[in-house]
């Protein structure tokens, strides 16, 4: 429930404002994937691209998880 709530206030701050990435944690990046608006995805692209060499496994094992779900959506 949590993370719901924090997605959709990242969600609603996205919608006021040019979305700044590199304020937002890597969980709730993580988070998003999928739910990115068309217009910010390149620069949520690049901050998660930016991110990946630092990543835990733990957090890299869950993007890989969130994009194969985003690719089985999306056939």
């Amino acid at each position: 429930m949590k993370k719901v709530f924090c997605c959709l206030f990242i969600f609603s701050i996205a919608l006021l404002a040019k979305v700044d990435y590199s304020v937002v944690s890597t969980e709730e990046l993580m988070a998003m994937v999928g739910y990115v608006p068309a217009e910010n995805k390149s620069a949520f692209l690049r901050e998660v691209n930016a991110r990946i060499r630092t990543m835990s496994d733990q957090e890299k094992h869950v993007y890989q998880h969130n994009i194969k779900k985003l690719k089985k959506v999306k056939k």
